[in-house]
């Protein structure tokens, strides 16, 4: 493969995309670790564990039926999990979470 074709202006075009698309998903995670500790906050402010299993699955339900692909359903169930795995671990480790 020649040089040209791997910094032609197609793979820049995409690259830039992509790296558009990394900047919003970094943006909305962001956005939802704001929204997590608000709720969180409310929540241990009225007795309400943080954690809600049924809400977790629900909401993994609900994703899978609106997925359209091409991410699989298991992809989609791996890329749920680990996001809720992150987002408790960055908002636990928060200052004033009261937990660790």
């Amino acid at each position: 493969m020649s040089s040209t074709a791997v910094d032609g202006p197609y793979v820049l075009q995409v690259r830039r995309e992509i790296s558009d698309l990394d900047s919003s998903l970094v943006e909305l995670v962001n956005k939802r670790l704001r929204l997590v500790a608000k709720l969180k906050r409310y929540k241990a402010e009225h007795g309400i564990g943080f954690v809600d299993l049924a809400r977790e699955q629900w909401m993994l339900q609900y994703l899978q039926r609106a997925n359209r692909g091409p991410l699989s359903g298991q992809g989609l169930a791996e890329l749920y999990h680990a996001l809720l795995d992150l987002t408790k671990r960055e908002v636990l480790a928060q200052p004033g979470s009261g937990e660790r």
